[in-house]
Protein backbone atom coordinates (compact mmCIF):
# COMPACT_ATOMS: atom_id res chain seq x y z
CA UNK A 1 0.00 0.00 0.00
CA UNK A 2 0.79 3.54 -0.83
CA UNK A 3 1.69 5.90 2.06
CA UNK A 4 2.01 9.56 2.01
CA UNK A 5 4.28 11.61 4.30
CA UNK A 6 3.67 15.55 4.99
CA UNK A 7 6.28 17.53 5.94
CA UNK A 8 7.27 21.64 6.11
CA UNK A 9 4.62 23.40 7.13
CA UNK A 10 5.01 26.13 10.01
CA UNK A 11 4.16 29.62 10.97
CA UNK A 12 4.65 32.57 8.49
CA UNK A 13 4.03 36.18 8.26
CA UNK A 14 2.08 37.19 5.18
CA UNK A 15 4.26 37.50 2.39
CA UNK A 16 6.35 34.38 3.12
CA UNK A 17 7.38 31.17 1.68
CA UNK A 18 7.10 27.36 2.98
CA UNK A 19 8.63 24.22 1.10
CA UNK A 20 5.58 21.66 1.48
CA UNK A 21 6.76 18.00 0.77
CA UNK A 22 4.92 14.75 0.29
CA UNK A 23 7.12 11.56 0.38
CA UNK A 24 5.40 8.87 -1.11
CA UNK A 25 6.31 5.21 -0.38
CA UNK A 26 6.42 3.01 -3.89
CA UNK A 27 6.57 3.95 -6.72
CA UNK A 28 3.60 6.29 -8.00
CA UNK A 29 4.90 9.24 -10.09
CA UNK A 30 3.83 8.25 -13.68
CA UNK A 31 1.45 6.61 -12.99
CA UNK A 32 -0.98 8.52 -10.45
CA UNK A 33 -2.44 12.27 -10.37
CA UNK A 34 -0.72 13.62 -6.77
CA UNK A 35 -2.76 16.33 -5.69
CA UNK A 36 -2.40 19.17 -2.47
CA UNK A 37 -5.70 19.92 -1.06
CA UNK A 38 -6.21 22.38 1.89
CA UNK A 39 -8.72 22.65 5.15
CA UNK A 40 -9.07 25.91 6.76
CA UNK A 41 -11.09 26.23 10.37
CA UNK A 42 -14.50 25.96 9.77
CA UNK A 43 -14.38 25.69 5.76
CA UNK A 44 -14.55 21.79 3.64
CA UNK A 45 -11.67 20.69 1.86
CA UNK A 46 -10.86 22.35 -1.26
CA UNK A 47 -7.94 21.66 -3.79
CA UNK A 48 -4.90 23.66 -3.99
CA UNK A 49 -2.87 21.87 -6.85
CA UNK A 50 -2.39 18.69 -8.61
CA UNK A 51 0.03 17.23 -11.47
CA UNK A 52 -0.98 14.32 -13.82
CA UNK A 53 1.46 11.46 -15.00
CA UNK A 54 2.51 13.92 -17.70
CA UNK A 55 3.97 16.82 -15.59
CA UNK A 56 0.59 19.19 -16.20
CA UNK A 57 -0.44 21.24 -13.60
CA UNK A 58 -4.01 22.39 -12.58
CA UNK A 59 -4.11 24.86 -9.17
CA UNK A 60 -7.24 26.77 -7.47
CA UNK A 61 -7.56 30.25 -8.61
CA UNK A 62 -6.65 31.29 -5.45
CA UNK A 63 -3.27 30.39 -5.48
CA UNK A 64 -2.68 30.88 -9.28
CA UNK A 65 0.88 32.56 -9.12
CA UNK A 66 1.90 32.02 -6.22
CA UNK A 67 1.90 28.04 -5.52
CA UNK A 68 3.79 26.10 -7.80
CA UNK A 69 3.43 22.42 -7.26
CA UNK A 70 6.26 19.80 -8.58
CA UNK A 71 7.63 16.27 -8.87
CA UNK A 72 10.58 14.95 -8.31
CA UNK A 73 10.75 11.05 -9.65
CA UNK A 74 13.59 10.08 -8.90
CA UNK A 75 13.12 11.10 -4.73
CA UNK A 76 9.26 10.01 -5.55
CA UNK A 77 8.09 13.10 -3.11
CA UNK A 78 5.85 15.59 -4.40
CA UNK A 79 6.16 19.81 -3.68
CA UNK A 80 4.13 22.44 -2.97
CA UNK A 81 6.23 25.87 -3.55
CA UNK A 82 3.97 28.74 -1.50
CA UNK A 83 4.97 32.16 -1.93
CA UNK A 84 3.72 35.13 -1.21
CA UNK A 85 1.45 33.74 1.40
CA UNK A 86 -1.61 35.38 2.57
CA UNK A 87 -3.49 34.57 5.60
CA UNK A 88 -6.25 32.99 4.17
CA UNK A 89 -3.85 30.28 3.23
CA UNK A 90 -3.87 28.91 7.14
CA UNK A 91 -5.03 25.36 6.68
CA UNK A 92 -3.99 21.87 6.64
CA UNK A 93 -2.45 21.03 3.88
CA UNK A 94 -2.98 17.44 2.70
CA UNK A 95 -1.49 15.25 0.21
CA UNK A 96 -3.08 12.68 -1.75
CA UNK A 97 -3.08 10.00 -4.57
CA UNK A 98 -6.13 9.98 -7.14
CA UNK A 99 -8.25 11.27 -4.28
CA UNK A 100 -7.93 7.84 -2.26
CA UNK A 101 -4.67 8.05 -0.58
CA UNK A 102 -3.87 10.41 1.57
CA UNK A 103 -1.73 11.88 4.15
CA UNK A 104 -2.28 12.99 7.63
CA UNK A 105 -1.65 16.19 7.08
CA UNK A 106 0.67 19.81 8.08
CA UNK A 107 -0.49 23.17 9.74
CA UNK A 108 -0.20 26.06 7.36
CA UNK A 109 -0.32 29.08 9.46
CA UNK A 110 -0.05 32.44 8.14
CA UNK A 111 0.09 35.94 10.16
CA UNK A 112 -0.94 38.58 9.71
Amino acid sequence: QVQLVESGGGLVQAGGSLRLSCAASGRIFGINVMGWYRQAPGKQRELVANINTNGRTNYADSVKGRFTISRDNAKNTLYLQMNSLKPEDTGVYYCNVDLVIWGQGTQVTVSS
